[in-house]
């Protein structure tokens, strides 16, 4: 593995990875072969712009080139201001062009994809201008055209709003929610409320308003269109299986239990699949019965590790989904004295979503503890809890 301080090694190492030649490699990043070369053996160093076009030909995002951690949390730090600059003039966007349609839907369902692949660097220096040129074509469009470009503006802004929430910025993904919130209704879609009532559910973790945010959910519900094909049950079941976490985060196992199993007999009814921005079937259901295990208390911690113990997320679900598993799996297995399990969990959520993992306050809190119960364990703890600012 390359050493944390070479761009270069980094460069041809997951290349390597990729199975492409420094041609091939070129070629799709659109660049000479000849800079790719002068970057891999270190005698240049790459752009912002170089950097983003590698690394989309490769498959990874940029902080996994980058020479630190930490000028990747840097990175989407600094373009937090570009991002409210984006939605504070939501309503009076700057002048400026607009696409077409297709093409503006493409840019959408590509950075949806980002989001759902804990991407946050692309996110966070490609959605500001995506966003406010968004603003722009809703301003202008009429009809069906109004409609559809609110559809692309909500998806766009919850993409950012991973981002924000993700890395603390808890007032901007308020805001971003507060926005989806007024953009959704111009959609004349009711499956893109539900999805947004499912976002709305950030501000209430955020608050700990556990309690309200239960009574959120269920009237978002109530009010979704019935189960009548797989859009509709995925949708549904969604928002079941949110509101079985957040109940469990205020204490009510019976309203969990209850959620779980509307949301378990939906998924039951559904192939795994991304529906209105969201990954819902019978795996991700199962995920969600770990985390209602750990939100409920260390009692019933012993049910996360049952479901662990006969079963994995596979490969195919997004990589944000499947390391929270392994987040959720490893607070369970530390509370039931199992740390050593635990840190083997928290190793491979880091593996599968770095950046994810890394932020994770619970992965900061865990990976503390571990550090206190085992002092004279090995290194490898160690750097672990410093990777990921443990204690701080």
């Amino acid at each position: 593995m390359p050493t944390e301080n070479a761009l270069g090694p980094r460069i041809a190492y997951h290349r390597r990875i990729a199975r492409m030649t420094q041609q091939e490699l070129a070629d799709a990043a659109s660049i000479h072969v000849g800079t790719l070369r002068k970057i891999e053996r270190g005698a240049r160093g790459a752009s912002d712009a170089v950097l983003e076009s590698i690394a989309a030909a490769l498959g990874v995002d940029p902080s996994h080139l980058l020479a630190s951690r930490d000028r990747a949390e840097a990175r989407v730090h600094a373009a937090m201001p570009a991002l409210s600059a984006a939605i504070a003039a939501y309503d009076v966007p700057d002048a400026g062009p607009v696409r077409p349609l297709p093409e503006l839907r493409a840019d959408v369902e590509e950075a949806v994809t980002w989001r759902l692949a804990s991407q946050y660097v692309r996110i966070a220096r490609q959605m500001p201008p995506l966003i406010g040129e968004l603003t722009r074509a809703f301003q202008l469009a009429s009809g069906g055209a109004r409609a559809e470009t609110a559809s692309l503006l909500v998806s766009a802004l919850r993409t950012a709003d991973a981002v924000a929430y993700k890395y603390g910025a808890r007032d901007l993904s308020a805001r971003l929610v507060d926005l989806m919130r007024w953009a959704a209704p111009y959609a004349q879609d009711q499956l893109l409320d539900a999805a947004v009532a499912y976002v709305r559910t950030e501000t209430f973790f955020a608050a700990r308003a556990h309690a309200s945010g239960l009574r959120a959910l269920e009237m978002a519900a109530d009010s979704a269109p019935a189960a009548r094909d797989d859009e509709t049950r995925a949708v549904r079941g969604a928002l079941h299986m949110r509101a079985a976490v957040i109940a469990g985060r205020a204490g009510r196992a019976d309203a969990a239990d209850h959620h779980l199993a509307e949301a378990r007999r939906m998924g039951d009814a559904v192939s795994e699949s991304i529906y209105q921005g969201t990954a819902f079937g019978p795996d991700s259901v199962r995920i969600h019965e770990v985390a209602v295990a750990v939100s409920l208390g260390g009692d019933h911690a012993h049910r996360a590790i049952e479901v662990a113990r006969e079963w994995k997320p596979p490969e195919d679900l997004p990589t944000e989904r499947r390391s929270g598993f392994y987040i959720e799996l490893a607070r369970a297995q530390l509370w039931s004295g199992l740390p050593r399990d635990a840190f083997e969990s928290l190793k491979v959520a880091r593996h599968i979503a770095p950046q994810h993992t890394r932020d994770h306050p619970w992965v900061r809190e865990d990976a503390a503890t571990l550090r206190r119960l085992r002092r004279a364990d090995a290194e490898s703890l160690s750097n672990f809890a410093e990777w990921c600012h443990a204690g701080e």
